[in-house]
């Protein structure tokens, strides 16, 4: 049996939830719902099986990325669109009381698996950094800085798909 189940958000009661980001935690206790409810995005939690307790969350939305905010090497291998189309993991949170225990890596492998099995057309993820350590967050798994802007970055599918290993832990979906 594995430890975590990956499922939709749902009615899970949110108030416990604490990543130690106070904008993270606003967002996941009073903001979220209404994104999911007007189509804004989507959100998936990480439960806990044996405790029910939300070990992390995060959400997705369809976006784009400009071709010309993309490196150079990476974007000549692009088609000549002038927007690359790209899935947004808006926001990403991990409860301090699982700190440790590779839940972003966890909510991230989620992520991408379920947007590979959505059969949707996007050449990249992308998120914009909260702040410095969600930057090096990303950066520690592969995603790469957009052109001048540091804080944006995005992670090519074939590399997403490739390169990032399966989680220990265990989550289902």
């Amino acid at each position: 049996m594995t430890r975590f189940l990956s499922e939709a958000l749902g009615k899970r009661d949110r108030a416990a939830f604490a990543s130690g980001n106070d904008r993270i935690d606003a967002y996941f206790r009073t903001a979220v719902s209404q994104d999911v409810k007007r189509n804004y995005a989507a959100c998936y939690v990480l439960v806990e099986q044996d405790s029910a307790r939300l070990a992390g969350f995060y959400t997705l939305s369809a976006t784009h990325i400009p071709l010309p905010d993309i490196p150079p090497d990476i974007a000549r291998k692009l088609p000549r669109y002038p927007n690359v189309p790209a899935v947004l993991i808006g926001w990403l949170g991990r409860d301090l009381g699982f700190r440790g225990e590779n839940i972003g890596g966890l909510l991230l492998h989620d992520a991408i698996a379920r947007v590979s099995a959505s059969h949707i057309g996007a050449s990249a993820l992308f998120a914009d950094a909260i702040d410095e350590a969600a930057a090096e967050f990303y950066r520690r798994h592969q995603f790469i800085a957009l052109v001048n802007r540091p804080g944006s970055l995005f992670l090519p599918w074939a590399t997403a798909i490739k390169n990032l290993p399966t989680p220990s832990t265990g989550a289902t979906a």
